[in-house]
């Protein structure tokens, strides 16, 4: 009767966790920390509902291990290259100075070197789980800060392996350096010969299950595939997390990455949400009655030196100060991996049992502050005045800006230079209308620079940065930014700095449209909205019920998407663009002449006078793409030029030069 015995448990843990969170979501608090609270509660310092806490800890692994699976299925190999600066100059600078931090403070309070080193592992990592998951529900993983921290996180995983590996050294047990080298070597071969094995083996595999057209066997295949290739790099030594984290990066290459988050994405939740219930199951409440000032004293010393030692690493890592200090705030909890070194430290004699629960309730505590320090995280850098300065001390919010050699009015003044910036200062160079980008994406802007684009370093949301770039005398502000904090920050300071500046700002969702509008913005263009309906023209168009033109009919009614009332908007970017200069998308379909071919042989520019200023692929965009590029099949190309030179280069581009 366990199996009975497990369901009980399993019905209590998820029960308590729906009553708890939906409580706390009336009083506006994370979802995370009320499963954390649902754990203390049901767990056995609490009402003891639940005692067999490792059998639930058994099952909260599987949520760990999927949860990592879906993140590495948002994360590619081309996203990991991207990732790589932040990745080891931040994450390595963060885990450094953790570890270097705590070894000096434990040697100072009379513990030995080897037991401060492995204390300092201990406080070194943060919770993946946690984190990643905010940074999801607040859509800010694409956003500066989400980049910082997610290199961070991931460096922090790959740590985890050689960690584990050096305790038994560190009790003065292992088998010696030459051990530990070879170990290390033995387990970054494993992860190379499992991406360079998976990524050919995996989607031919993949591909043979979809031409079932089944979609229970799809889903059975990324279970057998997530839990397979985890299993086989747990064999040398890694963990299940990190193995499950590769196969979501093979399968993100493939044509079924999407598919498969799609498809495992509830089992995920349901996992995940057990996991967090079981962390939150750890919290001793008899250790805050028996020693609440080395409890409290330890949860302090965690949230406030990892954050500062973070956001060190974040300007190490050439982050402004605002950036860096979001990110240091987010990480500052202890992470999930730490249970496991704490439980194998104790093991081994690092840890009595008398500091293995101080540690625990200290960390599940962290956890539990955690959701709140993502939330306010924003709005604390945002109001830390000093910040500007402290950038301005390192030499980087002007940096570049003092490079401006005259003062520019009446431009366009763009505030982010991903793909959508990107592609508008290529239009705009391209109409000779003045403009000045500024990005704090360092390496971004340098690649830029030495293409003598007007890209500068700073920080958008900095008054002082905006009126170096002259937003008091623009014509108009368009601001492009993957963060929704940001966004909001940006487009405040731009109409304080500009009362009467046209202001276009892009959003994630509607409901993010009127809040803009009331910070001060002129235009807000929603993604979800004008996505949705770029699919609707062309479902029309396909089904013959629009005009040749493929413009589709206005509803009645206002366009969510739009405007401040109308006299308070300045001229449109299109009344300053030379008359009739249009911009169009065009799908490559398998019949048309371009595809398999380089662009240099279209010779685009000479035949039509049209502009290919970007070609689409998958989720990746190429702007400034190479004359030797092949465009492929599927490929979605971007034309800039007049309605006649746009209609000669369709037919150039589907029909051939002798079109």
């Amino acid at each position: 009767m366990t199996h009975l015995h497990v369901l009980r448990d399993l019905v209590v843990l998820f029960g308590a966790a729906l009553v708890v969170v939906l409580v706390l979501r009336r009083i506006r608090l994370p979802t995370i920390a009320g499963f954390l609270v649902a754990g203390a509660l049901i767990g056995p310092s609490g009402f003891g509902w639940i005692r067999d806490v490792q059998e639930i800890e058994r099952l909260a692994e599987i949520g760990v291990v999927l949860l990592l699976f879906t993140i590495g299925l948002e994360f590619s190999l081309r996203e990991l290259r991207r990732l790589g600066p932040v990745l080891l100059v931040g994450g390595g600078f963060q885990v450094t100075l953790t570890v270097l931090a705590v070894t000096l403070a434990a040697v100072h309070a009379g513990f030995s070197p080897f037991e401060g080193v492995f204390f300092g592992f201990l406080a070194a990592l943060s919770s993946t789980a946690i984190v990643l998951k905010g940074l999801a529900e607040r859509g800010e993983t694409d956003a500066p800060h989400g980049r910082l921290i997610v290199g961070v996180l991931l460096f922090q995983d790959l740590c985890v392996v050689p960690m584990i590996l050096l305790v038994p050294m560190l009790a003065g047990q292992g088998g010696g350096a030459l051990a530990v080298a070879k170990a290390l070597g033995t387990a970054a071969l494993v992860v190379v010969a499992t991406l360079l094995l998976a990524r050919r083996v995996v989607p031919q595999a993949l591909h043979l299950v979809a031409l079932s057209r089944g979609r229970d066997l799809f889903i059975l295949a990324v279970v057998v595939t997530c839990a397979g290739i985890a299993w086989l790099t747990s064999l040398a030594g890694l963990s299940l997390a990190l193995g499950a984290f590769l196969a979501g990066v093979v399968l993100a290459d493939s044509e079924y990455g999407h598919q498969a988050f799609v498809d495992i994405l509830p089992l995920r939740e349901i996992f995940t949400s057990l996991f967090f219930v079981s962390m939150g199951m750890l919290l001793d409440v008899r250790v805050l009655v028996a020693a609440p000032g080395a409890v409290l004293g330890l949860v302090g010393a965690l949230l406030v030196g990892k954050a500062l030692l973070a956001t060190v690493a974040g300007l190490a890592a050439r982050f402004p100060a605002q950036v860096a200090l979001v990110a240091g705030l987010a990480v500052a909890q202890v992470g999930e991996f730490s249970f496991v070194l704490a439980s194998l430290g104790r093991r081994f004699g690092l840890l009595d049992s008398t500091e293995m629960r101080i540690f625990v309730g200290a960390s599940v505590i962290t956890m539990l502050v955690s959701p709140f320090a993502l939330s306010a995280g924003p709005r604390l850098a945002a109001r830390a005045g000093r910040l500007g300065a402290l950038d301005r001390l390192l030499g980087r919010s002007w940096e570049d800006l003092r490079g401006m050699s005259t003062h520019l009015s009446g431009h366009v003044v763009v505030l982010g230079f991903g793909v959508g910036g990107e592609m508008l200062a290529e239009i705009l160079r391209g109409a000779d209308v003045p403009f000045a980008v500024v990005d704090i994406n360092a390496e971004r802007v340098r690649k830029a620079r030495r293409r003598g684009e007007p890209v500068y370093y700073g920080d958008v949301t900095s008054p002082e940065t905006l009126e170096r770039v002259g937003v008091g005398d623009a014509q108009q502000v368009a601001v492009l930014l993957n963060d929704p904090q940001a966004t909001r920050r940006a487009v405040r300071a731009a109409r304080r700095q500009a009362p009467d500046v046209a202001i276009l700002a892009r959003a994630r969702y509607l409901a993010d449209v009127p809040v803009l509008l009331q910070d001060g913005a002129t235009l807000v263009v929603a993604q979800e909205y004008e996505a949705s309906l770029k699919i609707i023209g062309e479902v029309m168009r396909r089904a013959q019920l629009v005009t040749m033109s493929g413009s589709l009919p206005e509803a009645d009614g206002p366009r969510p998407r739009v405007e401040a009332p109308a006299n308070s908007l300045a001229p449109s970017l299109g009344e300053r663009l030379p008359a009739g200069l249009e911009v169009e998308s065009l799908p490559v379909h398998e019949r048309a002449w371009i595809a398999g071919r380089t662009l240099s042989e279209a010779h685009l520019r000479r035949r039509t006078g049209a502009s290919l200023i970007a070609v689409s692929r998958g989720t990746a965009t190429a702007v400034h793409p190479s004359p030797e590029d092949v465009l492929e099949v599927g490929d979605v190309v971007c034309l800039v030029g007049s309605a006649p030179q746009i209609a000669a280069a369709r037919d150039l581009l589907e029909s051939g030069p002798a079109a």
